[in-house]
């Protein structure tokens, strides 16, 4: 579903390399860990597979489809939500929402139905007639997820989703992820929590200065380390 084929990434004309030739396949029907140490070039990976940066070399499909090549057609298969929210604080709720949902031409009778949904599983449906300059940080969080869930995406990119969320929006997240997944969707994210990524991502790569330092199971994870008991345990091993 998700090719990454040697890309690299630099800034300040080469002198900081973020991403260093890495390369990855992401299948249909998994949900993919991207883990690493704050710096180590993640968000700067999913900027490229969204779109955000282009690559210095190497490139990216998303079902067959050239991000670069072909951009429209490779977004509509994706959603992404970021690491920080960056949303118009001066629209209501509702008029976020429904912008999203023009913005993937996604009918009345549909968006009404995953509106409805989502906000009730998120606990905000009172607040979308409010301003989301008055939104608190978790809030944004619920929206924007809701905005990027109810275009049903083929791709889910999401970088460090459980920011903000409280224990009950965090546990239906995954468990949409995991509804998701089994209906022959894709996830990618990253995040902090190991505990999260050690129990619920198929598979797992980290990241670290640039480079893929492994990828797999967990169980292919452990034959490649030492310290072999836990994730956190490997990605420090891995990292340091």
């Amino acid at each position: 579903m998700l090719q990454l084929n040697s890309i690299s990434k630099s800034y300040n004309k080469g002198a900081i390399k973020a991403v260093d030739n890495i390369s990855l396949d992401i299948r249909s029907g998994e949900i993919f860990g991207f883990l690493g140490p704050n710096g180590a070039g993640k968000t700067t990976t999913i900027k490229m597979i969204v779109g955000l940066l282009k690559p210095d070399s190497g490139d990216i499909t998303i079902g067959g489809v050239n991000v670069w090549e072909e951009p429209l057609k490779a977004k509509s298969m994706i959603s992404y939500v970021p690491d920080s929210p960056e949303i118009y604080d001066r629209l209501k709720g509702i008029g976020y929402l429904n912008f999203i949902a023009d913005m993937y031409g996604i009918s009345k009778d549909k968006r009404e139905e995953k509106i409805e949904y989502y906000l009730d599983m998120f606990d905000i449906k009172d607040a979308m007639g409010d301003i989301i300059g008055s939104y608190s940080r978790g809030m944004k969080q619920k929206l924007v997820l809701t905005g990027a869930l109810i275009n049903e995406p083929e791709l889910f990119i999401l970088d460090e989703p459980m920011v903000g969320l409280d224990p009950k929006s965090s546990f239906n997240l995954k468990e949409t992820m995991r509804q998701m997944r089994d209906g022959g969707k894709t996830i990618f994210f990253s995040t902090h929590i190991l505990e999260v990524a050690e129990k619920f991502c198929d598979r797992i790569a980290i990241i670290n200065e640039g480079k893929i330092v492994t990828v797999g199971t967990m169980d292919e994870l452990r034959s490649h380390a030492k310290e072999r008991e836990t994730l956190e345990n490997i990605f420090l091993e891995l990292t340091e």
